[in-house]
């Protein structure tokens, strides 16, 4: 049952109520006859479309390809497969799904002679010539992470907070490093080094004065002496205190173990999302997030060096820009002078795939602002004890990009490499530790979407939008010389996974009207590729000549290029209806030629032409896909450039097609439905109606890590959060409002449009309605509530739109 408010009814009769409540809940739309697209047909179980291959990956020896298809239409999925020499796709058996690899489980050593690995909480160890597995590890205690070290003669995990090396020759196994949760000083070895100046003081002057505590340690100290005798020598403890431990590992010849200490928040709320449909029968509570602008905690980071039994924190109040204060806050002169007066570091975090060189002489240590606008890459030498900067990343807006969080590592013993927008667009670059020089790699007004190093360690295998921002096309990148060979060709959309050793690719590949199917072609240009799968599109779903919408370029009023998808009515003329269609996530893309995550709206919008709509579909201020300056134009304004450019896309459909200015709509979800709100709020001249879906309407609501790259924080930058929020622009309402939303959405709380509805109330507003399914979180999946929903959208753009 979905509850239903309506502002317009709030003074007529009971009766009255009734009447109209149900026929706004009676289905407008019928069953599909002749091939006409429905709101039952096109929201049903996605089912009905096909079956689409995901996830592949490869066996660990690359001969066969592993991957999830259920063409049965099973309760759940199934995982298929092909080798080599059958291509011929074929289920797995429970047993040989209990028995796979995935190689990003694996490591292997050097020379790719022998791996290790971990499967149901326990190590094993296997060589390829001859083939034989040894289990390292049989206990009821989960080991995880296992690696190669000293020099790839052992074998270290870690068990616990502990990390243990067995001796590949010998099969022994010793404790490496002994971490307790006893009280110490920061990262420190022992309670005795942390004691203040007064302790040591007080502990002196009892033994000096009192004979029989000094009779009693005399005669400890005896017996103690005598049992170290023999006692074998203990590991020194590392103590954690009351800290998490993080990122724990080893350097490659095992003579260093670097780790961080999370030091949580002490202070700060979560919030609860009330689930209101149980099996109890009572409202319960789901326990939620926090929002922005709660504390964060801090962490700290160490490396333990073995030889030397010595341990140093990794101090970062020296770091280049880390007391630079952002530029937002000339906006508040009063803590701008405060801040300046004292002049404190940045807090920072570490990221936790801190990599050590191959020949573990270099640590590469990830460091990053907690106000996300510095990124320090640094290097610890380790025989030298001395950090140095590698680079330097700064942005007044916030970091981020393709590769910022996961391309990062070393090539060799002296080269590492890393992804960064320093030119605009997210590019590879290197860096040589011994003679501190950078390169460039990858250049040009164009996107490195994801890079991977080859096991030779010759090649990166790249993905980029070169050809234009609507594709993904593959490539492998020669590192020595930067030459790159493009290895896909089909126009649209290549997700590609290349076999770990490198000879061959498989991808799913998808075009705008063509859902994912499987392709498995050789790791060279000019190859040929093969169909593996073919049941992305029933029968069913193939009877409807789905459009292939144009992707085109239209002027933002500052002369931006805004990217879109336009789709036309059949029968096109001046006057027409329209529709503006809002993306939703920010960061994502979807004017683009592959198989759109927003497949429902797709057909939805397939829909709305049939039915005489113009529909675009834009990729704003903020979209995936068009590098830096396009990804930051949104900072300290959301609804702004990201809500004009959706204004002038409507704006388009006037000018180019004749479309009426007086009958333009406006929808979509998250992100979306904030600018949909933002939009009828704001420029409520330019949109008759609007469908609100899941929509942020205060700001300060949300999470952390998002809000904050955009915003900051709301007691730092409050202006940022009043014009940024719909919540303080509810009086500009004129067109008409649809707003729903899942009761128990844990990402967009339905506190948000709650409070938009009071607001809406108390100003008297009409012609907006509130729409609440009592079982959906943010992403609906119940197929009467994609229904439900859209049946109201649709009543709606017809109701106004069409009169």
């Amino acid at each position: 049952m979905v509850i239903y408010l309506r502002a317009i009814i709030q003074n007529l009769s009971a009766m009255k109520k009734i009447l109209l409540l149900s026929f706004i809940l009676t289905p407008f739309i019928g069953i599909s006859q002749n091939g006409t697209l429905t709101i039952e047909k096109i929201m049903q179980d996605p089912k009905w479309i096909g079956a689409s291959p995901s996830s592949p990956f490869w066996s660990v020896n690359s001969d066969t390809l592993f991957f999830d298809w259920n063409p049965e239409n099973a309760p759940s999925d199934s995982m298929y497969f092909i080798t080599l020499k059958n291509h011929q796709p074929q289920k797995a058996t429970p047993l040989q799904k209990r028995s796979i690899l995935n190689p990003r489980s694996v490591t292997f050593n050097e020379n790719r002679t022998a791996m290790v690995f971990g499967m149901s909480g326990d190590i094993f160890y296997k060589t390829l010539k001859p083939e034989k597995v040894i289990r390292i590890t049989q206990t009821a205690d989960f080991e995880t992470n296992p690696k190669f070290s000293f020099n790839e003669k052992k074998i270290v995990y870690q068990r616990d907070q502990n990390l243990y090396a067995w001796d590949i020759a010998t099969g022994q196994t010793t404790q490496l490093v002994n971490f307790a949760s006893q009280k110490a000083g920061p990262g420190g070895f022992s309670r005795e080094s942390s004691m203040t100046k007064e302790e040591k003081w007080l502990k002196n002057e009892q033994l000096h004065y009192m004979q029989v505590l000094k009779e009693r340690k005399a005669k400890a100290d005896m017996r103690k002496a005598y049992n170290d005798q023999f006692k074998e020598e203990e590991l020194r403890k590392l103590f954690t205190g009351d800290k998490r431990l993080m990122g724990l590992n080893i350097s490659p010849d095992g003579g260093n173990i670097s780790y961080s200490l999370f030091e949580a928040p002490k202070d700060g709320k979560n919030t609860i999302v009330p689930d209101y449909v149980t099996e109890s029968g009572y409202t319960t509570d789901i326990p939620g997030r926090k929002k922005v602008g709660e504390p964060q905690g801090s962490t700290s980071f160490y490396v333990y060096d073995r030889t030397r039994d010595s341990l140093t924190e990794i101090k970062t109040d020296g770091l280049e820009g880390v007391r630079d204060i952002p530029d937002f806050y000339k906006d508040y002169p009063k803590e701008y002078e405060v801040l300046k007066k004292k002049n404190e570091p940045k807090e920072v975090s570490f990221g936790f795939n801190n990599p050590w060189s191959p020949d573990g002489k270099y640590l590469l240590i990830d460091i990053r602002s907690q106000d996300h606008k510095d990124r320090w890459l640094m290097v610890w030498d380790a025989a030298k004890q001395q950090l140095s900067q590698a680079d330097h990343q700064h942005d007044e807006a916030w970091l981020g990009g393709p590769g910022y969080f996961n391309s990062l590592g070393w090539i060799d013993g002296h080269t590492l490499y890393y992804q960064s927008e320093k030119t605009g667009y997210s590019h590879i670059y290197l860096f040589d530790v011994d003679n501190k020089q950078t390169k460039q790699l990858t250049s040009g007004n164009y996107e490195v979407l994801s890079a991977d190093l080859s096991p030779d360690k010759k090649y990166f295998y790249i993905t980029t939008n070169e050809v234009e921002p609507a594709q993904n096309q593959y490539y492998r990148l020669r590192i020595t010389d930067s030459k790159q060979e493009r290895v896909t060709t089909m126009t649209g959309g290549n997700d590609v996974t290349v076999s770990p050793d490198g000879k061959n690719i498989a991808f799913l590949y998808s075009y705008t009207n063509k859902p994912w199917e499987l392709y498995l072609q050789k790791n060279e240009a000019g190859t040929k590729a093969e169909q593996i799968t073919n049941k992305a599109a029933s029968a069913e779903w193939k009877s409807y000549p789905w459009r292939d919408p144009e992707v085109i370029t239209f002027e933002a009023r500052d002369g931006a290029k805004v990217h879109a998808r336009v789709y036309k009515p059949s029968n096109p003329k001046p006057g027409m209806p329209a529709v503006v269609f809002v993306h939703g996530a920010g960061y994502l893309q979807n004017a683009h030629k592959w198989w759109s995550s927003y497949f429902r709206e797709y057909m939805f919008h397939n829909m709305l032409a049939d039915n005489g709509y113009y529909v675009i579909d834009a990729d704003y201020r903020a979209s995936a896909g068009y590098g830096r300056d396009w990804r930051t134009a949104i900072y300290r304004y959301m609804g702004g450039k990201d809500l004009t450019d959706n204004v002038d896309a409507a704006n388009y459909l006037v000018k180019t097609y004749g479309v009426d200015p007086k009958r333009i709509g406006i929808y979509g979800g998250s992100y979306g439905g904030f600018i949909t709100l933002m939009a009828m709020f704001t420029t409520p001249d330019v949109f008759a109606a609007g469908a609100g879906l899941r929509s942020v309407s205060e700001w300060a609501n949300y999470n952390h890590g998002y809000t904050s790259n955009i915003l900051n924080e709301p007691f730092t930058d409050s202006i940022a959060y009043h014009r940024s929020s719909p919540i303080y622009f509810v009086e500009g309402l004129k067109g008409h409002l649809l707003m729903c939303h899942g009761l128990v959405d844990e990402n967009v709380h339905a506190q948000d449009i709650i409070k938009v509805t009071q607001r809406l109330i108390e100003l008297k507003k009409e012609n907006w309605e509130l729409a609440l399914f009592p079982v959906e979180d943010h992403g609906f999946v119940e197929p009467t509530s994609w229904m439900d929903e859209y049946k109201r959208i649709f009543k709606l753009f017809e109701t106004v739109l069409k009169k």
